[in-house]
């Protein structure tokens, strides 16, 4: 029996773990007392996230790591601070997440070439080779690829060695949405030939809404231009009559103004606790929790699995479409039974975590029989 509701909804966003609601909590409760008295602890835990950070994307350097409102926020502050020209070209992928298509189109306006490769058949299926498409449109004219590392709705991952190791070759540069990989499997950005990273804090990171970081090279950070400037770019932000006023060469150039810091404590607390656990113990954890859906799911035969097979395709997210009945009530209905999931275009998507309980998953898929039967 569950007691409580089963969250197979991580990756659209996540409930927050015990570290989290407690540095929450002692933030708010001695701002309460104390008013903003302890500002100068709040910035040593502001300084151990960027550390933090940067060891949970393998940066070289914390000077890497910027905090950015946002997954949007991060990838405009690319797509505004390059200088484009007309006739220069970007790839993405067809049906991305609007965050990670939205600031291309942009660029149209322009003279910038928008191509967007389908990396899915018709029916939405992930193609066997996604890669290859957005190889194949590498030229001369393109100036950045941009791809999340996984899909939002199939769950397909992305082979981004692969992807970033043909940008290097073609001259391109390789920005990577990682707001469904960062979390739940390893990223190491010195062991990939990566120049952009961006991912919000609020679904694979355990952590409440309004921050993301934002990684970056620092050969790919000298070609970007701070869409914005304000007073806290530089490392001693209180020397408010500094005579030069040029942005630095970290990673800072691209925080205007003050930061979120009650999400700065959250986050501190949750990319604390998943480095005490591991990435590689999450995510093999995470793995085993998708093996056993997808094998129950695919002995299912009202269904059909979207979610590529291959373990080295997946991630966190199996999605399947049913045959028998549309995917917005099936999904209705498991939330009524307690079950919380997501429809995503045709599709039921399922998204567990590495501490979900497989009591949890075995409750759900007893009730999606149920509620896959003709009444």
């Amino acid at each position: 029996m569950v007691n409580r509701p089963v969250w197979l909804n991580h990756a659209a966003i996540s409930p927050w773990p015990g570290a989290v609601i407690q540095a929450m909590r002692d933030f708010v409760e001695q701002n309460a007392s104390n008013g903003p008295t302890g500002y100068a602890q709040w910035m040593r835990v502001e300084q151990r996230l960027r550390g933090r950070l940067a060891r949970l994307v393998g940066a070289e350097s914390d000077d890497d790591i910027a905090l950015v409102k946002n997954t949007s926020d991060g990838l405009n502050l690319i797509a505004n601070g390059l200088d484009w020209q007309a006739g220069d070209a970007v790839i993405c992928c067809a049906g991305d997440f609007p965050s990670n298509l939205l600031p291309w189109r942009k660029l149209q306006a322009r003279g910038v070439e928008i191509r967007e490769i389908a990396i899915s058949d018709d029916q939405g299926r992930p193609l066997h080779d996604p890669e290859a498409g957005l190889i194949a449109a590498l030229d001369d004219r393109v100036r950045l690829m941009a791809v999340s590392s996984v899909r939002y709705d199939s769950g397909l991952r992305m082979d981004l060695t692969r992807l970033g190791a043909a940008c290097r070759q073609a001259g391109s540069l390789l920005a990577v949405d990682a707001i469904q990989q960062l979390g739940a499997l390893n990223l190491d950005v010195q062991a990939q030939p990566i120049d952009f990273v961006v991912a919000g804090s609020h679904k694979w990171l355990l952590s409440p809404e309004g921050l993301a970081v934002f990684w970056s090279s620092p050969s790919a950070r000298a070609r970007l231009n701070p869409a914005q400037v304000g007073w806290r770019m530089w490392p001693d932000m209180f020397n408010f009559e500094r005579p030069d006023w040029t942005p630095p060469d970290s990673a800072r150039k691209f925080e205007p103004g003050t930061l979120n810091m009650a999400g700065i404590h959250a986050l501190d607390a949750s990319v604390g606790l998943l480095l005490q656990i591991g990435l590689d113990t999450i995510e093999t954890e995470l793995a085993k929790r998708i093996d056993f859906l997808f094998c129950r799911l695919n002995s299912m035969p009202k269904l059909q699995i979207i979610t590529p097979s291959s373990a080295g395709k997946r991630a966190g997210i199996i999605s399947f479409q049913p045959s028998t009945k549309a995917a917005a009530p099936i999904v209705h209905a498991l939330h009524e039974l307690g079950v919380h999931c997501a429809k995503r275009g045709a599709w039921v998507r399922l998204s567990p975590h590495f501490y979900t309980p497989f009591e949890q998953l075995d409750f759900t898929l007893s009730r999606l029989e149920k509620v896959l039967q003709p009444h």
